[in-house]
C-alpha cells in the first residue's frame, strides 16, 4: 500500500533548490519519496491499574497488593514470562474532605499500582484482560498492537520511499524535457512506528477485544534526495 507527496520544484535558471538541499550551484531536482506498508499485529502490550481506598494506609496497601499479587500470579500460570511483566512500586496518598468552614478532615487512603503485560501471541490477549478484571484489576490504561519483526516492516516501507523518490524525480525530469543525472544528496530521519492503541475502560474491555486481531498496523518512511541535472 502507498501514497504518494507532493513534490515542491521550483524553477529559476534550469531548475531549483530544496527545502533541505543549501545553495547548490549547479542544476538539479529535489524529491520527497514516501513509502507505507500494513502489517497484521502479532504481538500487544497494555497496561492496567488497581485503585483503591481505604480508612488506614495500611488497609489501602493491603488490598492493592492483594489484587496485584493475584493477577501476576495468574499471568504467571498462563505461561507469561516474568521479563514481560513489569509491576510499578505502590503510590499511596492521604484523602482529604474540604469543608466550607474548618480544618480539612482525613477521610482515608487512596493506593494504586500498575502492571505493564507484553503478549507475545495476540490471540491470548483477551484471556490476559478477562483474568485482570476478574482478580480485581478496575482500570485498563490502554492496549498497544505491535508486530514482533518490526524491523523488516521498516526495510519494506523505506524501499518503497525510496522507490516513490525516483519515479517521483524520472518524471519531473522528463516533464521539463530535463536529463536526470545521479543522486547528489540523500537526507534521511527514520520516523517513528506509531503503534495501534486502543483505549478501553474496565466495562468496555469485553466489547472491544473482538477486533484486536482484525486490525492492522501501517508502518511508513521517507526520504528526500537530490538529484544532479544534466546539461
Amino acid at each position: 500500500m502507498k501514497k504518494l507527496v507532493s513534490v515542491f520544484v521550483f524553477l529559476s535558471g534550469f531548475i531549483s533548490v530544496s527545502a533541505f538541499a543549501d545553495n547548490f550551484d549547479f542544476p538539479h531536482l529535489s524529491t520527497t519519496g514516501y513509502g507505507e506498508v500494513t502489517a497484521k499485529p502479532d504481538m500487544a502490550e497494555f497496561s492496567v491499574r488497581v485503585v483503591e481506598t481505604a480508612l488506614t494506609a495500611e488497609q489501602a496497601k493491603q488490598s492493592v497488593d492483594k489484587v496485584v499479587d493475584t493477577f501476576l500470579s495468574g499471568l504467571k500460570k498462563e505461561g507469561v514470562k516474568s521479563e514481560n511483566i513489569q509491576s510499578s512500586n505502590l503510590y499511596l496518598a492521604p484523602q482529604y474532605h474540604y469543608p466550607k468552614d474548618g480544618k480539612p478532615e482525613l477521610t482515608g487512603y487512596r493506593a494504586n499500582r500498575t502492571v505493564n503485560v507484553t503478549v507475545m501471541e495476540l490471540a491470548k490477549l483477551n484471556g490476559y484482560l478477562d483474568l485482570a478484571l476478574r482478580d480485581g484489576i478496575n482500570q485498563v490504561n490502554n492496549i498497544q498492537l505491535k508486530v514482533k519483526d518490526e524491523a523488516k516492516f521498516k526495510r519494506q516501507a523505506r524501499m518503497e520511499a525510496i522507490k516513490d523518490a525516483n519515479r517521483k524525480a524520472k518524471s519531473l525530469a522528463k516533464g521539463f524535457g530535463l536529463e536526470l543525472g545521479k543522486v547528489w544528496q540523500i537526507d534521511y530521519n527514520a520516523p517513528n512506528t506509531q503503534p495501534v492503541v486502543m483505549r478501553a475502560m474496565a466495562l468496555d474491555v469485553r466489547k472491544e477485544s473482538n477486533s484486536y486481531q482484525d486490525s492492522s498496523l501501517v508502518i511508513h518512511d521517507n526520504v528526500e534526495v537530490v538529484y544532479k541535472l544534466k546539461n
